[in-house]
């Protein structure tokens, strides 16, 4: 079994190497938008902070009254047609996490398996505008202007897929503009090539728990639960009990009653989940009180000069973005 898991790692490995190589050297055409393409990724599957850090780039683009929009995937979601998120929507219309960006940006969203049809459909409703590109750094179909890749500690003693849970090799950070180490990652761990000229940006993801019940039930459908249930520890919650689902879950009824079985078991006071969790739950949050829906805050350090650094790179990649949205590439040099 081993033996099959190793050989079947070492061919993906190698599949993700040539198909890179490819668009390395031109052989496959990335599309172009007219819109400078800022990407926010990673190299593993899930869990690295993609979302939060998509919500903190806009929340840093709209204090400077930078126009934007993001465009995304949609993972889970129904509908495999390109649409533009409506804020009260559900998630089986666009995604639990197009949803959550869109409710805590108010900028348009727009979800697309092929992003470049995404950026397309972008520009031609709202004008062009920087866009944010969500999990973005294997999109390759897409030209990018601007390319971020979150990395956690945990990828870097990682394997491929699907020994374990890397989509890349770390020498992929090579193609990257900025690499941001979330907390406990170090850049020393990384090959030495892949940091040489990049902009290395530390951050760190927290939760901010507000009338938490004082003995909850947590639960979450993440690609980290233990991440949230230790957070919550440190935040000094100590949960009754715990219950992980798989990430981007649906929430059934069944599941309801096992939660609130699981409440009157270990004699717990309410519960506590995340935001992205309270969006697959819909109105069956009202079955599970009281509740306590935790939001997850991104931190990155030198947060400004982050955004001045990201500007500055696209006035010189991208000078026609002179006629582009509210903010032209004179107005962005003058700005930094």
């Amino acid at each position: 079994m081993k033996l099959a898991a190793s050989a079947a790692s070492l061919a993906f490995s190698a599949a993700v190497r040539a198909r890179n190589a490819l668009y390395d050297r031109a052989r496959l055409k990335a599309a172009r938008l007219q819109g400078p393409v800022v990407s926010v990724g990673n190299i593993s599957v899930g869990g690295a902070g993609k979302t939060p850090f998509v919500i903190l780039l806009g929340e840093l683009l709209r204090k400077r009254s930078i126009a934007f929009d993001v465009l995304t995937g949609g993972y889970g979601r129904d509908r495999k047609e390109l649409v533009i998120v409506d804020p009260d929507g559900s998630p089986e219309q666009f995604g639990d996490e197009p949803l959550l960006i869109a409710r805590k940006l108010s900028a348009p969203v727009i979800v697309a398996d092929e992003r470049h049809h995404a950026g397309l459909a972008a520009e031609q409703k709202f004008g062009p505008k920087l866009h944010l590109l969500d999990d973005g750094f294997q999109h390759r179909q897409l030209a990018r202007d601007f390319d971020i890749v979150l990395i956690t500690p945990e990828d870097l003693r990682d394997r491929m897929l699907p020994l374990g849970r890397l989509r890349e090799p770390l020498t992929s950070l090579g193609r990257a503009d900025a690499i941001v180490l979330m907390s406990g990652a170090s850049a020393e761990s990384l090959p030495p090539k892949t940091v040489e000229g990049k902009n290395i940006w530390r951050a760190r993801r927290g939760i901010l728990p507000k009338n938490v019940p004082p003995r909850p039930v947590a639960f979450c459908g993440i690609a980290r639960p233990q991440s949230f249930f230790l957070q919550l520890r440190k935040a000094g919650v100590e949960p009754a009990a715990e219950a992980a689902f798989r990430d981007h879950h649906r929430y059934p009824p069944a599941d309801i009653r096992d939660l609130l079985a699981l409440k009157q078991q270990s004699e717990a006071d309410g519960f506590v989940t995340t935001e992205k969790d309270a969006i697959n739950l819909g109105l069956l949050t009202r079955e599970l009180q009281p509740l306590s829906v935790v939001p997850v805050r991104m931190q990155l350090e030198n947060a400004d000069a982050a955004l001045d650094a990201i500007l500055r790179a696209l006035a010189l990649r991208k000078p026609q973005w002179a006629a582009v949205g509210d903010l032209s590439g004179a107005q962005v040099r003058e700005r930094i």
